[in-house]
């Protein structure tokens, strides 16, 4: 095994920190994990950074174990690294590097005064999870740190800072912290001009450089090389490339970085991207964030989709060790999903709603997971699953909606990712069911952002001159992979149809969850 020949990929996602290492020929060949849950602490869902540096570790530990046992050497160096995170939230420090707030992850709903007026200041939507909703909020509050701040970054900037000692990010991951002027690919000067007049902060002295996919983010320090591996195995010296968001590792895990390509990343929460090649209007379910390249994308994310699944199978499962047949939780999914392929198209006259946290797309500061039936609904195992399966996408294809419908956005092709789509066919058929056109599954789908992550460090490594992310993508990562499509029947379209119509009429129900139960 030459080790220079490889790439690693790492993300911080909701519910898994996730290590992707692929060879010269893109194909995943090692990895590492480290399962993790974010925290509400004082009406705030955040993650402490113990967890973070101990996950980490933990995850690289994993992956350094899973390279020994598979090739039989020690994992110390690779050709590059880069590291992604969820995207948004906000993580101030001050001069001397101190954490001056605790990590407000971007499943926090407490912007919304700083929100509307942000986006009424700069005529472009501004959703409650940005890192700048979350500074101008802070600014409102009268918060003390403010005055302290000099350097506001995201999880995926702040890791990278501790790797390289570089205060710098992709322009895809910057996308959610303050808006991108594509031209530039850097922020958008008249926005940061105005507020700075509204404030007199000039953002450029706390923000972090904003980089293409492609160029250096830096190299690997020693402080970098023992904070992702305390043992000294890994060696520094390792180029790293700019870190990324997870939409952008999305998009690139999925080959969805061309005009009128789109993905739908879908995990605890679920997002659709479609790269556009038009100006739109401002629509509040609607996110112009960017690719790891810089062209705009057209974003719909929503805060919640597998939570709720995830809570059913662990309840499930309970079941199952009470009656003496305890199943392990990998097989409980797969059998339970296709269960929900048996129920009735428009789930027999179930509901539920799926928010463990409020939802920006429904107009939502707080969520109650609700499940509910008509006295005569047919309430069937089948039906029961395919409920929580077309719920988790109910919310995702109002905001599509938006963008196929009113702004008339075309869509070419529309690929899947994420552990939604783990089982075969299952997700993806109830995807298509939602948007009511073909979906695209490549064999890689579970492994999602980290390997997005993985494939931008190689194309910073392995790139000829003057080749762009999009032709890298086609020419030598995905010209000869293996990719379902699927297109699903008129009778489930009509049935998600008929069930989203319920979900939209009902909805009252979930608003009086939030105001009845504290």
């Amino acid at each position: 095994m030459e080790l220079t020949k490889t790439a690693l990929g790492i993300e911080l996602g909701s519910t898994r920190i996730k290590a992707v290492l692929i060879d010269e020929k893109h194909v995943p060949i090692a990895q590492g994990d480290f399962e993790w849950e974010n925290q509400l602490v004082n009406g705030i869902w955040t993650y402490s950074m113990d967890a973070v540096h101990t996950g980490v570790q933990t995850c690289i530990q994993n992956l350094m174990a899973d390279v020994k046992a598979k090739f039989g050497v020690a994992l110390t160096t690779v050709g590059a690294i880069g590291v992604s995170a969820m995207m948004h939230g906000y993580l101030p420090f001050d001069r001397d590097g101190r954490q001056l707030a605790e990590f407000r992850t971007w499943r926090n709903t407490v912007t919304g005064e700083a929100a509307e007026k942000l986006t009424a200041l700069f005529g472009f939507n501004i959703p409650q999870r940005w890192s700048i909703a979350h500074l101008y909020q802070a600014m409102l509050n009268g918060e003390a740190h403010v005055k302290d701040i000099a350097y506001l970054t995201t999880l995926a900037g702040y890791i990278h800072w501790q790797l390289t000692g570089e205060r710098v990010m992709g322009v895809g991951e910057a996308s959610g912290m303050f808006p991108i002027d594509s031209a530039k690919c850097d922020y958008d000067e008249g926005m940061l001009e105005k507020f700075r007049t509204l404030t007199g902060l000039d953002l450029r002295t706390i923000l972090p450089k904003v980089l293409p996919a492609g160029v250096s983010g830096g190299t690997l320090t020693e402080a970098g090389a023992r904070f992702l591996d305390p043992t000294g195995t890994l060696r520094p010296g390792i180029p790293v490339a700019p870190c990324e968001g997870d939409a952008g590792t999305g998009m690139t895990a999925t080959n969805s970085v061309r005009v009128r390509t789109g993905n739908v990343s879908a995990g605890t929460s679920d997002f659709a991207m479609i790269v556009t090649d038009k100006a739109l209007g401002v629509h509040r379910e609607i996110d112009m964030v960017t690719t790891p390249d810089g062209l705009p994308v057209a974003m719909v994310h929503c805060n919640n989709c597998t939570s709720d699944i995830n809570a059913w199978v662990n309840l499930l499962s309970e079941f199952c060790e009470l009656m003496g047949m305890p199943a392990g939780k990998g097989e409980l999914f797969v059998k339970l999903f296709n269960k929900a392929l048996e129920g009735d198209a428009d789930c027999g006259g179930l509901l539920s709603y799926n928010y463990f946290s409020g939802e920006g797309v429904t107009d939502l500061d707080e969520g109650r997971p609700v499940f509910a039936r008509l006295p005569d609904a047919r309430f069937t195992l089948a039906n029961f699953m395919r409920t929580h399966l077309l719920s988790a996408l109910a919310t995702l294809k109002i905001g599509l909606d938006i963008l196929t419908q009113t702004e008339k956005v075309q869509i070419d092709r529309l690929t899947g990712h994420g552990g939604f789509f783990k089982t075969p066919e299952v997700g993806q058929r109830m995807l298509s069911a939602a948007v009511g056109a073909p979906v695209s599954v490549m064999e890689t789908a579970g492994e999602g952002g980290p390997y997005g992550m993985a494939l931008l460090a190689a194309y910073m490594l392995w790139k000829d001159e003057g080749e762009s992310l999009p032709d890298y993508l086609d020419r030598r990562v995905f010209a000869g992979a293996k990719c379902v499509t699927l297109m699903a029947s008129p009778e489930d379209v009509a049935g998600f149809r008929a069930f989203l119509t319920r979900y939209r009429k009902a909805l009252p129900t979930e608003r009086a969850a939030i105001e009845t139960l504290a």
